[in-house]
């Protein structure tokens, strides 16, 4: 009965409890034990990866903590490990629901207590949460920070005796972030509510103004501040200008031997780019916020399994995503921000061995980045008609709405009042921060079923095992379906029937066919809720800090990407880690302006590839070279020798897998 993730009717509880965990299971006290023990017990590591050690030993001393690691860090494990060791709760808040539940998840199959609060999950499954931290049999709890807008949320929490609040992505925060959210801001609550409770703040990419913003925002007392340098030395980081980029995608993603992600800025893209790969010879698939639940999960499951290698998507895609193996991330339209493309590129070679990011980009980028800005910034009398149209579209009275929710379609309403799709979520997104209305496009719905056929004719019905067996579970814990839909959940139908998740679709799907059921799958559905009345859009007002100063920051970091892009004699990643505060930044030796460097310099590439070429000869058939066995005959110059290599694979000459060469 502890899975939070699903929508459950409580009134048979031995029927919920899911497989592994016992629900008379109370979080063992971990209290006094040493880190390195916690990591060992519950996730088999030996030891922490760098910084992770110094972080857990600030936040169990008490200190106020900003821990800035790269993507693929290990960031998680910084309040994970904590929070089994700290006598009560651990909140965590987090603006994402997929990531929250990908989180959840995970720790659960580490026999952890985890939950998670989110707008759209059923009273009865709130109450159930909420009543388990009362208990003190949840250990991380993670919500959304407009929860903490809740009275009745802060007063639970006041019975729960927090340890330690997280704050995840907590660039979020600060009005310089290239991300900011209002709801962020209430997180400052925490510490007027509970002054002594440490604070942790997690993000992978923050300037140094932004880090600063952090702490001042959420009232940090003398923060530690640790952090890794942002260089990743086992990412190549090349950027290829071409006037077809879908020619260039086909030939980078040919010559790698692994899987890729290829990163799009529309749905629609994604999936005619996958098309075009797989007409190639390039077995791909795509994702993106508007599939179905049950595809997205098909198709991350199956990626995962690298069948296919290649997952063209939209940026719902890889938050959260653990897959260590990634060769190779492409952005085939170019990012707003070099944070965004940081911690996107970021997803590649988790587990470090050798990988590639690749920018396409061509000179109508330029004109791309300069309309984003007007995009994302429109003219406040356009946001003024968006907020009325806004209105129209749900039928709001002047002068009501406030603490309302509607269901809201954004692409419905562009099509009906004919507004410019772009720009009109853009306003959505102003309007939000200037705390007129909260908007969600993550809110799912439950599936739902009911039976269409009279009792005595269900049984006269020859069903196949699986059917049967969906049928008499949900006809066993779900009453009145001859009258009413009920609202079900797959994945616990799929665990007590010892059935997988997509039999139990499918099985729903011929039930409906045969017309024995009604079958309501569930959905993504955005969300709309009104922090005020409706008013006049002529009162509409903007804070600088929302419109003009977010304005004039994004036209500096979008200058900062088309520098990164277009500037084809300064090292990608020096470039880069200056951007992030790190002064003293040095040319890597692996982006593609480095290796144009290097292969104008003395060293003769004739001669190298002759070596290998005899190397692989004097091996026989098959036969693979790891770089490191190169240092032998290169021990001065092996920044070149890398990089020629990552030449060669790109064209084709040799194949790199990790840092093993072999022949193509």
């Amino acid at each position: 009965m502890e899975d939070i993730e699903g929508f459950y009717d409580f009134s048979d509880p031995d029927e919920f409890i899911p497989a592994g965990l016992d629900d008379d299971f109370t979080p063992e006290d971990e209290d006094g034990k040493d880190a390195l023990a916690i990591l060992k017990r519950y996730w088999g590591y030996d030891n922490f990866r760098p910084m992770q050690a110094e972080i857990v030993s600030s936040v169990l001393e008490g200190h106020d903590t900003i821990g800035l690691l790269p993507t693929g860090g290990g960031k998680s494990l910084t309040f994970q490990v904590p929070a089994m060791m700290l006598p009560g709760l651990t909140l965590v808040v987090t603006p994402l629901v997929s990531l929250m539940k990908d989180q959840v998840d995970n720790l659960r199959k580490h026999r952890i207590h985890a939950a998670c609060i989110y707008m759209g999950m059923r009273r009865q499954d709130m109450e159930y949460v909420v009543e388990r931290c009362r208990q003190g049999r949840i250990k991380l709890l993670y919500i959304a920070p407009e929860r903490l807008a809740r009275e009745s949320f802060i007063s639970m929490l006041r019975q729960c005796e927090p340890s330690l609040f997280v704050v995840d992505e907590a660039h979020c925060i600060s009005q310089w972030g290239y991300d900011f959210r209002p709801s962020y801001l209430r997180i400052c609550a925490l510490r007027e509510e509970f002054p002594h409770v440490p604070i942790l703040a997690l993000t992978a990419s923050a300037t140094p103004a932004v880090v600063d913003d952090i702490a001042t925002k959420l009232a940090m007392r003398h923060p530690r501040q640790f952090s890794l340098s942002f260089t990743r030395n086992n990412i190549s980081f090349l950027v290829r200008h071409t006037e077809s980029k879908i020619e260039k995608l086909i030939q980078v993603l040919r010559y790698v031997n692994g899987c890729s992600i290829v990163y799009v800025r529309s749905r629609k893209r994604c999936k005619e780019i996958a098309e075009a790969l797989n007409s190639e010879g390039i077995d791909a698939t795509f994702y993106h916020a508007g599939l179905e639940s049950h595809e997205k999960t098909t198709r991350q499951d199956a990626w995962r399994a690298d069948s296919p290698k290649v997952m063209v998507a939209t940026t719902a895609f890889g938050m959260g995503i653990d897959k260590p193996d990634v060769r190779c991330v492409v952005h085939y339209d170019i990012p707003s921000t070099l944070e965004e493309y940081y911690q996107e590129a970021g997803r590649a070679g988790r587990d470090g061995k050798a990988s590639i990011a690749v920018l396409l980009c061509n000179n109508r980028d330029r004109a791309t980045l300069r309309k984003r800005l007007s995009d994302s910034f429109p003219p406040k009398e356009t946001i003024r008609k968006v907020y009325d149209e806004i209105c129209r579209y749900l039928n709001l009275p002047m002068g009501e709405g406030f603490g309302a929710l509607f269901e809201f379609r954004p692409d419905d309403m562009c099509v009906r009042y004919k507004l410019p799709p772009v720009q009109t979520m853009s306003a959505i997104g102003i309007l939000e921060r200037s705390e007129y209305l909260e908007y969600t496009e993550e809110v799912e719905t439950q599936s739902r079923v009911m039976i269409t056929v009279r009792r005595e004719q269900l049984y006269d019905e020859d069903l196949e095992e699986k059917q049967d067996a969906v049928m008499q579970y949900i006809m066993r814990t779900c009453p009145g379906l001859f009258a009413d839909y009920a609202f079900i959940d797959e994945h616990v139908i799929a665990y007590n029937c010892h059935i997988t998740p997509e039999d139990v679709y499918t099985a729903l799907v011929e039930l409906r066919r045969r017309g024995i059921i009604s079958f309501i799958p569930r959905k993504s559905t955005p969300y709309i809720y009104f922090t005020a009345n409706r008013c006049p859009s002529k009162e509409l007002t903007f804070p600088d800090a929302v419109y003009k100063q977010r304005k004039d920051a994004m036209e500096l970091r979008l200058k900062a990407m088309e520098q990164f892009a277009f500037n084809d004699g300064e090292c990608r990643v020096a470039h880069m880690l200056r951007y992030f505060g790190e002064k003293d930044a040095t040319d890597c030796g692996t982006c593609d302006v480095c290796r144009a460097k290097a292969s104008k310099c003395s060293f003769d590439c004739a001669a190298f590839e002759k070596k290998l070429s005899d190397m692989f000869d004097s091996r026989g058939k098959d036969s693979f070279i790891d770089i490191l066995e190169l240092q032998t005959y290169y021990p001065t110059r092996m920044n070149e020798v890398a990089a020629i290599v990552r030449q060669m694979a790109e064209d084709g000459k040799v194949r790199l897998n990790g840092t093993r060469i072999s022949k193509c």
